[in-house]
């Protein structure tokens, strides 16, 4: 008997700053999905809109009891849902909840890892506490902003710092600041996006990204992308209005990418991830590797920085999609 073929809900939208950059997301994921292995469909939502593209051309409503829909009358359910929503709720844990609700296996890390990563200030403390460098930083809450001043943010922190909302999975909202006289209105707008806003230590160096997955079978490890940006920092324009150069491999020493790949294989089974994560790293000039950010949701456009480190490691970006799928059935 023919094997029938499994049903892939690829899923973007969400309701953050960047549903225009998840749908691109999307766009590149259904290209890299091997067709003849799976059904593949994109499935948009936002807030309680929740639509599945047909074949037509047309759309259709998904039904949230049990994330199914009707294509020509006939009821459809899909076998698996690969989330590429960056921001709420695909990178927070609260669409994951659903699927676990549901019994949908999903691509990404689980409930308490995606509400974890996706506030950078918890996750910093967090794997502080398992020897990972991070730089040092303070939680202001909206509501509460008088309970540290400008004074104590400079003798604690120093300057230049970076102000960022601390629970957002975009670029939105971030500044670099270079005095205490430009705090205020960059906790402002940081807020604009999150009610926790993050102040952390600027940290000099050259900045590197590094794509990981891990199946039952092996560990991958993608070579990693050295970010060079001529803007303050790497923003919104940098990452996505191409004022950027990303180099892969990244022109860093063979120990520091030894060592970046240990600390990316370390976080990855610290944290029991699942699924593509990439994970960004400022490289001193003396050496020192200290961890930004983990997405567990990066970006999957043809351009995005995982495709390139899987074109640059040789393999074939449909092979790993299917890796990643199919180690769900294993």
């Amino acid at each position: 008997m023919k094997n029938l073929k499994r049903t892939i809900a690829i899923v973007c939208g969400g309701d953050s700053s960047e549903y225009e950059v998840s749908l691109r997301s999307a766009q590149g994921l259904f290209s890299f999905f091997d067709k003849e292995r799976y059904n593949v469909y994109i499935v948009i939502v936002k807030g309680l809109n929740w639509r599945v593209q047909l074949n037509d051309g047309t759309t259709a409503p998904i039904d949230r009891n049990d994330f199914s829909f009707k294509e020509n009358g006939k009821l459809v359910m899909f076998d698996y849902a690969y989330i590429t929503i960056h921001g709420t709720p695909g990178e927070n844990g609260i669409l994951q909840g659903y699927f676990e609700l549901i019994h949908l296996p999903y691509s990404t890390s689980g409930v308490l890892v995606e509400a974890m990563t996706f506030d950078k200030f918890v996750l910093n403390q967090y794997l502080r506490g398992y020897g990972v460098s991070v730089a040092d930083s303070l939680l202001i809450r909206k509501g509460y902003e008088q309970l540290v001043s400008d004074d104590e943010i400079e003798e604690r922190i120093g300057m230049p710092c970076f102000v960022k909302p601390a629970a957002d999975g975009s670029s939105f909202g971030v500044s670099k600041v270079k005095n205490k006289d430009q705090l205020a209105p960059a906790i402002r707008k940081a807020m604009m996006e999150s009610d926790d806003v993050m102040v952390e230590r600027y940290l000099e160096g050259t900045e590197i990204t590094i794509g990981c997955y891990k199946t039952k079978q092996k560990s991958v490890l993608f070579p990693a992308t050295e970010v060079v940006t001529r803007n303050e920092f790497f923003d919104y324009d940098a990452k996505y209005n191409g004022q950027v150069q990303e180099i892969t491999p990244a022109r860093i020493s063979a120990d520091i990418a030894e060592r970046a790949n240990k600390i990316t294989s370390h976080i990855y089974d610290i944290l029991h991830c699942n699924g593509i994560i990439r994970i960004d790293y400022i490289v001193s000039k003396e050496g020192k590797i200290s961890m930004l950010e983990v997405n567990t949701t990066p970006g999957m456009t043809a351009t995005s920085f995982i495709p390139q480190q899987v074109r640059a490691a040789g393999l074939d970006i449909k092979d790993v999609l299917t890796d990643i799928v199919e180690n769900q059935f294993t």
